[in-house]
């Protein structure tokens, strides 16, 4: 694998919610993790941040994952444990009350990727079959869409967008949608945030990403547009592309 993540603030938010890291455990298997923050006082940053160095730390003693039900069942394990974690210290200090954070996550095996999310933070699949999202939002608007309610250009412009229905930290237990697809040579795995989604079109991505430039400078061009279309926030991105190459970040 050969991985790349890039986190900018954005041109108006004062500072970064977002989260962002790889993780690479003794049998070679990797977990790739976005996490965008939410809730005032800095708030937001904290949870993401938990969030992540939790997973981290739960990663590191994993066994190898030969099955795609193996790494489906620790990331319901885990990602329940996270929840409980950022839950409880959110409500033991009253200054992060009612903090949260989406995360979109993957296990990447030489055999498959498992993909894992709660919120809006996406993740994309590049491959010979052609670019598409794996994610479903979990918004408000999403839901309207899905029920026919409103169409999805609607939903570009909709007052209530941002209004997320599922996040890390915010009740007791946690819903999240897991699966697994396959991972095979040249395939590009893409882990963003909604500063970038809400940005850049899916036509934008799947240019940037096919073309011949380097997996950083890839990385790069994603900030620099969805910061060239306004920044108006957060804005986080993080590429895996299965290639017999060393990590980066």
């Amino acid at each position: 694998m050969k991985t790349v993540f890039y986190t900018d603030k954005g041109k108006v938010r004062q500072h970064n919610e977002d989260s962002v890291d790889v993780f690479k455990n003794s049998h070679g298997d990797y977990l790739a993790v976005v996490a965008d923050g939410m809730g005032g006082h800095r708030a937001g940053d904290v949870a993401s941040q938990l969030a992540i160095t939790s997973l981290k730390d739960m990663w590191k003693n994993t066994e190898k994952f030969e099955t795609a039900d193996q790494a489906e069942n620790w990331l319901k394990t885990t990602i329940n444990e996270v929840n409980k974690e950022v839950y409880s210290y959110s409500q033991s200090h009253s200054e992060c009350e009612g903090m949260g954070t989406t995360l979109v996550g993957a296990i990447c095996t030489s055999l498959f990727a498992t993909i894992v999310n709660i919120g809006d933070s996406r993740g994309y699949i590049l491959n010979e079959n052609g670019f598409h999202q794996l994610t479903e939002d979990h918004t408000l608007v999403n839901e309207l869409v899905r029920s026919g309610e409103i169409s999805k250009e609607d939903a570009e412009h909709h007052p209530r967008k941002n209004v997320i229905l599922r996040a890390i930290g915010t009740e007791t237990s946690i819903t999240m949608d897991i699966k697994t697809i396959m991972f095979e040579d040249d395939d590009v795995l893409l882990l963003c945030s909604d500063g970038l989604s809400n940005k850049v079109s899916e036509q934008e991505m799947k240019e940037i990403l096919s073309n011949d430039d380097s997996l950083e400078k890839k990385g790069e061009k994603l900030v620099h547009l969805a910061n060239d279309y306004g920044g108006e926030d957060n804005i986080t991105v993080l590429i895996v592309e299965y290639a017999a190459e060393t990590e980066s970040g």
